[in-house]
């Protein structure tokens, strides 16, 4: 195998790559082929239509690439559960939403191979600080 000339993170919804940009002017330059890459990242992410999933693509140094696809980020998770479009301007001094510990806990899990937490208590503490710092309360 080729040695690894460049990494690239991108965060693209699931299902949605297309050759245009973002997706193109970043890969693009890269030398890969993008319809090869929209169409193995597409069929990669299609039962998670709708989130928006970060991605790492390692490209080779013979233009050949693989990519590991990550969770989706955690305010992305947090506006979904509130039923936000965004956070408040004013971190936890304006709430504009909330979510209850139960959802929380979801969230925590689904985020805990991303985070740097041993258990999903501790990505809880996370989940929440982040919830908190966007506006949103976390109630019992």
């Amino acid at each position: 195998m080729a040695q690894v000339a460049k990494k690239i993170k991108l965060q693209i919804p699931a299902g949605q790559a297309t050759p245009a940009p973002p997706v193109g002017t970043v890969l693009g330059p890269a030398g890969i082929n993008l319809q090869e890459f929209c169409t193995r990242y597409n069929d990669a992410t299609k039962e998670k239509q709708g989130d928006i999933l970060p991605v790492e693509i390692s490209i080779y140094e013979d233009r050949t690439f693989d990519f590991v696809i990550k969770t989706p980020p955690a305010a992305f998770l947090i506006k979904k559960a509130a039923n936000v479009k965004k956070g408040s301007t004013k971190g936890k001094n304006e709430f504009v939403g909330s979510i209850n510990k139960a959802k929380v806990r979801e969230i925590a899990e689904t985020k805990l191979p991303d985070l740097n937490a041993y258990n999903v208590d501790e990505a809880m503490k996370i989940i929440e600080g982040t919830a908190l710092n966007m506006g949103i309360e976390v109630t019992e």
